[in-house]
């Protein structure tokens, strides 16, 4: 993903230049740009939007059995307290 963004603002960029005759240095700005947007994406901690759908279906997953094993704690809870006796003191 980082690449293909890489290259799209690369494209852009140069883009920019391409009405305008070879300027002097265009080919290095362009590689300057280049190199500048990899660094600021390698420092970013970025994900893919498959590999963030991919732990939203797992969070979802995750939270859908937690919910299943809340309710069953509550339904041994009560089963539990319905059938230990009671004792009073005092």
């Amino acid at each position: 993903m980082h690449q293909k963004l890489i290259d799209s603002l690369t494209t852009q960029f140069g883009q920019l230049f391409e009405n305008a005759r070879e300027l002097p240095g265009q080919h290095e700005l362009q590689q300057q740009v280049r190199t500048l947007v990899q660094s600021t994406f390698s420092r970013m901690d970025l994900v893919t939007r498959d590999e963030f759908d991919a732990q939203m279906a797992v969070l979802a997953r995750t939270r859908e059995l937690v919910e299943k094993l809340e309710k069953r704690v509550a339904e041994l809870e009560q089963t539990r307290s319905g059938t230990q006796p009671q004792t009073n003191d005092g």
